[in-house]
């Protein structure tokens, strides 16, 4: 029988075979015996102590680790052809709440239908290339729209904090199956690499194809088919050589799984009127630092960096009732021009597999509420213009989309900044601090250009007091974290989505449309690239049994 010990290694002794092997028989009591077995089958670093070290989960005794994993896991979707009923999902976005959406209505023998206004990831990355050279985004195919959607240029992050969202253990499987390094069964904080998922987002493409599912790319949804009270499928723009196509796609039911930046459908539910909620959400800034400044303070001295991995770090605080903390930390790794249309400036992390850059970068954000709209007219509008997005006039309800105006607005002020384009507005943080202009900037490995701008006059006051008493503090928790070599680009303002779309909780369908399933980051349910890929799985398994109830 399989047993499962925990043990710490320092990084010289987890560089050693044979000293993992003294460690795990020092647990166990005594040597290994003829046959048995032993395989690390999770990790993770801690560096809160003086001596870093990994803490580690082995298997012992028989077929274990990611080994037995490999030869364990299952196909996909098994059998061929997995279709065996008359049910057709349609599934708005190809990120990974769609994705996998579509994978596991495969599993359950439903056709899926994906609808994805971007191109497929091949084509997409040529776009991404177009626009840091042009400086001219492509309002449907970018850094957040496309196969793949956001996650497929952001490290490939797989951790969610959730144990309540499902079986984290079958997306990563998932991705394993489809190219992903078998190592991230094993990693506590796994992440793919961007220069890998691209291929793996294709692979699952070809899964779907090949077991009867349905593409439709170059296809932006700008409206529901509505029939008795049921949402039957999408009214789509198709874009092509032959000039835009109005089309129909239909199914028995819809999982819109859209994204947090897909402002159109927001738009398309305010004018029918149909229930949104406002929701809370984060903006600040990147932060960068030198990634071998970040390895020491991590790893207390330069000594270990040569055994470990580049170092992460991961940073919270409470400032005058708003939480500030680190988000999409990307050791090794670049900082992108993300914004999505015309007239707005954003600013994401990457990293490639090995994360081997020679900066380290991480979003900086303040949580955002519907009563911090108001400061809306600190842009220079009208005074009212807070007031007015936060609450309507009948009653004083709060505006559903008071918080995407609140975003909107500030990413056009920080595009204004940049001089009218996606340069990125940088400023040096001990001149943030100190609330005065950078006349110099630090080198940075940001995918364009940046330009020195006063941050510290171009973000919400809230936002920035609360940033600087957080850097503060941060440098209390990481002493060196403040430093002239650190630099803050504009705007981290995508962390998630600061519109809602309601769901019943049971169904999980929109309160007013039945058929309708939101889902994911887009729909407010979901934040990061695992997390979103349950939501999907646990959509398609409720609308799975619904549609087979009815159909009985």
């Amino acid at each position: 029988m399989a047993k499962q010990i925990q043990i710490d290694l320092t990084p010289e002794e987890y560089a050693s075979e044979a000293a993992v092997k003294r460690a795990v028989e020092k647990v166990l009591g005594r040597g290994l015996q003829a046959g048995e077995r032993w395989q690390i089958v999770r990790r993770s670093i801690d560096c809160r102590r003086r001596h870093v070290v990994y803490h580690c989960t082995v298997e012992v005794n028989g077929e274990s680790g990611m080994k037995n994993q490999e030869s364990r896991v299952k196909n996909p979707v098994p059998g061929q052809p997995m279709l065996h009923s008359p049910f057709r999902v349609v599934i708005v976005g190809a990120g990974p709440a769609g994705l996998f959406a579509a994978l596991r209505a495969l599993q359950l023998g439903m056709k899926p239908v994906i609808v994805e206004r971007g191109k497929p990831v091949e084509e997409r990355k040529a776009d991404i290339v177009g626009m840091v050279r042009t400086k001219v985004v492509n309002p449907d195919s970018n850094w957040c729209f496309g196969e793949g959607g956001a996650g497929t240029y952001s490290d490939g992050k797989l951790y969610t904090r959730s144990t309540k969202r499902g079986d984290v253990s079958e997306v990563l499987r998932l991705f394993v199956e489809h190219g992903a390094d078998p190592d991230i069964m094993v990693d506590v904080h796994a992440h793919i690499g961007t220069d890998r998922l691209p291929a793996i987002i294709a692979r699952m493409r070809e899964t779907i194809l090949s077991h009867g599912g349905e593409y439709h790319f170059n296809t932006r949804v700008v409206d529901l088919v509505v029939r008795e009270g049921r949402v039957r499928g999408v009214v789509a723009e198709r874009s092509d050589a032959g000039g835009p196509q109005t089309l129909h796609v239909e199914g028995d039911a819809v999982v819109l799984a859209t994204g947090h930046s897909a402002r159109d459908i927001y738009e398309l539910f305010a004018r029918r009127g149909w229930l949104l909620d406002a929701k809370p959400f984060a903006l600040g800034v990147r932060v960068e630092h030198p990634q071998e400044l970040i390895n020491e303070i991590q790893y207390h001295g330069r000594g270990y960096s040569r055994l470990l991995p580049p170092a992460t770090y991961s940073l919270t605080t409470q400032v005058a009732g708003h939480g500030v903390f680190s988000f999409c930390m990307c050791p090794g790794g670049v900082i992108v021009p993300a914004a999505t249309a015309g007239g707005q400036q954003v600013v994401n992390g990457m990293s490639n597999a090995a994360r081997n850059s020679a900066f380290a970068n991480s979003g900086i954000a303040v949580t955002v509420g519907v009563e911090d709209a108001g400061c809306l007219g600190y842009l220079g509008s009208s005074p009212k213009l807070g007031e007015v997005a936060a609450r309507r006039a009948d009653g004083g309800v709060c505006d559903p989309l008071a918080l995407l105006r609140f975003q909107q607005a500030v990413e056009q002020r920080v595009f204004e900044a940049a001089g009218g384009c996606i340069d990125a507005p940088s400023q040096r943080l001990v001149d943030f601090l100190e609330r005065r202009p950078s006349s110099r900037l630090n080198k940075s490995n940001y995918m364009g250009h940046c330009v020195s701008a006063p941050l510290h006059e171009v973000l919400p006051p809230f936002v920035v007091d609360c940033l600087i008493q957080a850097f503060k503090d941060f440098d209390r928790k990481m002493h060196g974290f403040v430093t002239e070599e650190a630099s803050l680009l504009a705007v981290e303002s995508r962390t998630s989505s600061p519109v809602r779309i309601p769901r019943d909780r049971a169904t999980l369908q929109h309160p007013q449309l039945q058929g309708l399933y939101p889902c994911g980051e887009g729909a407010g349910y979901a934040g990061g690239i695992v997390s979103s890929a349950l939501d999907g799985m646990r959509c398609v398994e409720q609308l799975s049994g619904e549609l087979y109830m009815s159909a009985n």
